[in-house]
């Protein structure tokens, strides 16, 4: 465990953990919070699933990808430290749902966030070795991202997905989410947290949820800062089509 504020687990293709990491980046710049930016892997907590069955199409590329995306963060913190996973995820997030979508691979099973041509520009750009891009095939680095993964998973449950925040580690409270299609303003966004954090202190609290969620406020989503999404049912926190 870390000596941070606030754990983060985040895995780098949910959309929904990047739009919550960008309201805790804005509370933590006005709280002065430390975060720890940790793995959680959709795919290795999916290794059980059907995807074909159980998952529209792509989904397992997507994850894959998002896999991937985590071996190369993993060696950037081995390498330079906590800071540096921050500032990939950072970059990640910026190009797969702040720009227009990434073009698809012409094959279905495979992801062109998960490449080399898509890792290395964002490696440079946020200053860090574009040789870190060697790590996508690493699987040297899975057993530390299933270790995270477990570790964010015994905090919460297994029936949760991304993100999972712990608070005040090791020994507070854990959530998934919160899952917001929105970011708030800094007002707005501490005001958001202190409630959050209301609710994750109290002892007998375990759950507040509803799967219609608006299709998040990102422009790979083709939603503008100021329009709201169309609602969807994200049944079982996932867009599973089977249960």
């Amino acid at each position: 465990m870390s000596d941070a504020d606030i754990n983060f687990y985040f895995d780098p293709v949910c959309p929904f953990a990047w739009m919550t990491s960008k309201w805790v980046r804005t509370v933590s710049a006005q709280r002065d919070y430390s975060v720890d930016w940790r793995f959680i892997s959709l795919r290795k907590i999916n290794s059980h699933v059907d995807y074909d069955a159980q998952f529209p199409p792509r989904y397992e590329a997507g994850h894959t990808a998002g896999l991937r995306l985590l071996r190369v963060a993993a060696k950037a913190r081995a390498d330079h430290g906590r800071d540096a996973v921050a500032a990939l995820y950072a970059g990640y997030g910026a190009h797969i749902f702040d720009s227009d979508a990434p073009k698809k691979s012409a094959d279905p099973t495979s992801d062109t966030r998960g490449t080399r041509a898509f890792v290395e520009p964002i490696l440079t750009e946020v200053g860090l070795p574009a040789t870190l891009a060697d790590a996508l095939d690493d699987e040297s680095y899975d057993a530390l991202i299933q270790t995270e993964s477990d570790e964010a998973l015994a905090l919460t449950g297994k029936d949760v997905g991304t993100p999972i925040i712990h608070f005040e580690p090791p020994n507070g409270t854990a959530f998934f989410g919160p899952v917001i299609s929105q970011l708030p303003n800094d007002e707005d966004a501490v005001r958001l947290w202190d409630h959050v954090v209301g609710l994750a202190s109290f002892p007998g609290f375990a759950e507040l949820k509803r799967s219609l969620r608006e299709r998040p406020q990102l422009r790979a989503f083709g939603v503008a800062p100021d329009a709201t999404g169309k609602k969807e049912d994200w049944h079982g926190g996932s867009r599973r089509t089977k249960h």
